[in-house]
């Protein structure tokens, strides 16, 4: 029998196979349409009933995310896309830790009904597992004069007030929340942290390759009259909310042809709120200190994110463009004498992008006495090694995904459920009971756990990465 629960908007009725009951599509806001557009979440409208909660709810609107992908979003989706999906082992538990899904993308893609993360292998170690939508691109993250700012981070703070809300019902603790992410998703989870309006809402974040990445307020204003511009609207509310999702996002992208650099016009935007600077920033204040942090990073981040270097490239320019001074490229070589240009600018890359960030919020939750785990992911893929976004088919220990495909091949190694078990393991471990089973990391003792097979500990193994970019950061 399918499985039917009572929400505070009304009851959902679910599916159950194998032992896992899911609930999917389960609205925790209202469609962001109409006059809701471009502003704040609101409570979602309740229904009589009960309402099918079998089908994953739209995208936000993003364009397709590779030339030859699959489009997310189509314009006949339209804005309806702020809800949640369930995975409970046992609705009637009560007790259970909860695990609550942020996605990754640029800021401006991702979706929770990405066949990737489908929760069903990872809420049969035991746990609640929540995915859900964000406002992504100039809709979640685009600058309007009278408007709050990062209005993705307030979809992502209403899906967890849902959660404290409804979590029970599926058998879930609301006490016992651990937030999850990766890229995107770890830098969010990261600023949520520290954001006074998530204070309460989890005891545990999981952030999986934080990078770093905010918005000015001046940077985020060039960036929306831009788009205006190349629109041909005003850049207020009423010129950009008059025009439709995909008119809007067939000019997202114009700073990028223009003044801005990267891979993304958008990120979280320094309102004085919810967003005060970098991830690490906050952490440095104390903020979010009673929150447990398991951080970290796969060994090369740079991998799958941009083009390989090219032959022939100057590792001076590499460092000077990642704002490193003169002499970072021979302190580089230094540390690695036996790379190639190439692969030497790989491993810069890889430090500017996640690497260093992610070390930045380790050192500075630990430093204010959060506790803190660090790893490194360096279980290479046969097809991009230890790339950037490689450690999500194993956090949910799906291997033959579209996505998967990518960084595993098909049909996957063979040690590829080996390693995702332990993996999970750890991960639903530190939900449970706040340990993920190796020993902290510390500013006297910077423990990291190695992710590969077998998994190992360490001391923290890019302290000459660190001190280059804290010479830098110094100079």
């Amino acid at each position: 029998m399918n499985p039917v629960v009572v929400t505070s908007a009304g009851k959902v009725r679910g599916t159950s196979r194998d032992g896992i009951s899911c609930f999917r599509g389960i609205p925790f806001a209202a469609p962001p349409e109409g006059p809701l557009r471009f502003r704040p979440p609101t409570a979602p409208p309740a229904w009589d009933g009960i309402r099918d909660a079998l089908a994953l709810g739209a995208a936000p609107p993003q364009p397709a995310p590779a030339p030859g992908a699959p489009a997310m979003w189509r314009p006949g989706n339209g804005l309806d896309c702020l809800t949640v999906n369930v995975w409970t082992p046992d609705p009637g538990a009560a007790t259970l830790p909860v695990m609550v899904w942020i996605y990754g993308g640029l800021w401006k893609h991702g979706s929770a009904s990405m066949p990737h993360y489908d929760a069903t292998a990872l809420a049969g170690s035991g746990v609640v597992v929540v995915t859900f939508n964000y406002r992504v691109g100039f809709e979640g993250f685009g600058h309007l004069p009278g408007v709050p700012d990062n209005r993705g981070l307030h979809d992502q703070i209403a899906a967890l007030q849902w959660v404290r809300d409804n979590i029970a019902a599926f058998g879930g603790d609301s006490g016992n929340v651990t937030v999850f992410g990766q890229s995107a998703g770890a830098a969010s989870a990261v600023l949520l942290m520290a954001a006074p309006a998530a204070r309460c809402l989890f005891r545990r974040a999981i952030a999986q390759s934080i990078p770093a990445g905010v918005r000015t307020r001046t940077e985020a204003e060039t960036i929306t009259a831009t788009i205006a511009q190349a629109a041909g609207v005003p850049a207020t509310w009423d010129g950009l909310a008059g025009l439709p999702p995909e008119a809007l996002l067939a000019v997202q992208d114009a700073p990028l042809h223009t003044h801005e650099d990267g891979f993304s016009a958008f990120g979280p935007v320094i309102d004085g709120d919810l967003v005060t600077g970098q991830p690490w920033a906050a952490l440095e204040t104390g903020a979010g200190r009673d929150v447990d942090l398991v951080c970290g990073f796969t060994h090369e981040e740079y991998r799958g994110q941009g083009p390989a270097p090219a032959a022939g490239v100057d590792p001076e320019l590499v460092a000077e463009a990642v704002g490193l001074g003169k002499g970072a490229a021979t302190a580089y070589r230094r540390a690695h004498p036996g790379l190639t240009d190439t692969d030497l600018c790989t491993v810069m890359l890889s430090d500017a992008l996640v690497r260093i960030p992610t070390t930045r919020v380790a050192r500075a939750h630990a430093r204010a006495g959060g506790l803190t785990w660090l790893y490194d992911f360096t279980w290479r893929g046969p097809t991009l090694g230890a790339a950037h976004g490689i450690d999500v088919p194993f956090t949910f220990g799906n291997a033959t995904s579209r996505y998967a495909t990518r960084f595993l091949g098909s049909p996957p190694p063979s040690d590829f459920a080996d390693l995702s078990g332990q993996l999970q393991t750890a991960w639903t471990s530190f939900a449970a009971t706040g340990d993920p089973g190796w020993p902290r990391f510390t500013l006297d003792q910077p423990a990291t756990r190695i992710w590969d097979l077998p998994p190992a500990d360490t001391f923290y193994p890019l302290e000459a990465s660190r001190q280059i970019w804290e010479s830098a950061a110094s100079a």
